[in-house]
């Protein structure tokens, strides 16, 4: 689970077999605070055991052996779920005098438009799809500028610094980006 929290993975391909803990149960504890898409890839093949998983909360289960095709058409199912329900569910986000309009990569504060850079409106986008979850330092920085290894924190900080700016009314007392000192930033859970 600490690699999951720590991670923020976009999906999670899960073998049922883990050595320390049930995979049904991993399931369990993850739906237990995210909806990140779950693909299970076992060796059990048991209708009951597929059904258990899915009703667990897995969103697809595919069974050892596979064909490398099956299993990256499964993911890209997962995500264009991601991107739909990002794009068509939430088409907008209000809170208080922030709005962000998706379809018009356009946002709003106090009914102005505030202009962002590009970097500054993903990074906006991503702490909106995670709000309330701690994200880390070196998960943005995966996010948001590739990197597959830890990276320069300082990066992140000056860019939180000046999407603070253009969205908070007061920035020495936030309501939307809060810091998590050692950790990353946090969206307001509204």
């Amino acid at each position: 689970m600490f690699l999951f929290t720590s991670h923020h993975p976009d999906i999670v391909l899960l073998d049922l077999g883990l050595p320390d803990k049930d995979g049904v149960e991993v399931i369990r504890d993850i739906r237990s605070f995210s909806g990140t898409p779950i693909l299970v890839i076992s060796a059990r093949d048991q209708e009951k055991e597929k059904i258990e998983a899915l009703d667990a909360g897995a969103d697809d289960y595919i069974t050892k052996p596979f064909h490398m095709g099956e299993l990256l058409a499964r993911i890209r199912v997962a995500e264009r779920k991601i991107r739909s329900m990002t794009q068509e569910g939430d088409a907008t986000f209000v809170c208080d005098w922030l709005t962000v309009d998706y379809a018009k990569r356009r946002v709003t504060v106090d009914d102005l438009e505030v202009h962002l850079t590009q970097t500054e409106y993903r990074l906006l986008t991503l702490l909106i799809a995670n709000k309330g979850r701690v994200l880390t330092h070196n998960y943005i920085l995966r996010q948001i500028w590739g990197y597959d290894e830890v990276g320069d924190t300082r990066t992140v900080r000056v860019f939180m610094a000046n999407l603070r700016r253009k969205i908070e009314r007061d920035t020495t007392n936030p309501r939307f980006i809060f810091t998590e000192i050692g950790v990353g930033y946090r969206f307001a859970d509204e």
